[in-house]
């Protein structure tokens, strides 16, 4: 597999499609931990630009919740582990305890069973929605294809996020 310049893994333009996907994904998500390197746990925790309070670190901490909502609550079909509504962060509020390498550790950790969940899986085998997602898209059932579609959607917007979090940490541009 060619990687760009900075080593992030770069999907052949004619891989059939579950390479395709599974390829974009995994260069999306080498470009989160590489917006987070090289910084510290007060650089982690630095906000783009108020009124925005979201942070590196709380990007991380998110995507680790979107993981395992999607592969594991959803495509698994485990128990459910994201509540939606008013009172819920999604993992933006930041844990005092918690670090950046902690967080990238356990994002890590989620991004791996993500993998594992999906294995040897069809792209049209399905997973269950229920409450506002079910609602929300008409459909009590979603295609692998769906789910890896959004999660490259997914971590393309947060990673634009994560480019202006960057360049306020510390003036980094183009990862």
């Amino acid at each position: 597999m060619p990687t760009t310049p900075d080593g992030r893994p770069m999907p052949s333009p004619r891989a059939d499609e579950r390479t395709l996907l599974e390829g974009w994904l995994d260069f999306h998500r080498a470009t989160l931990a590489l917006k987070c390197s090289d910084l510290d746990d007060r650089q982690a925790r630095t906000a783009s630009a108020e009124p925005s309070r979201i942070t590196l670190l709380g990007l991380v901490r998110h995507m680790e919740i979107v993981e395992r909502h999607w592969f594991q609550d959803v495509f698994a079909r485990r128990e459910g582990t994201l509540r939606q509504g008013p009172e819920t962060d999604l993992g933006f509020a930041l844990d005092p305890d918690q670090g950046l390498d902690e967080a990238l550790a356990s994002w890590r950790a989620e991004v791996e069973r993500s993998q594992e969940a999906i294995a040897d899986r069809s792209l049209d085998d399905c997973g269950h929605l229920a409450g506002q997602n079910a609602a929300f898209l008409e459909s009590e059932e979603v295609s692998l294809r769906w789910i890896l579609t959004h999660m490259i959607e997914e971590y393309a917007r947060h990673n634009g996020h994560a480019d202006l979090i960057r360049e306020r940490v510390d003036g980094t541009t183009g990862l």
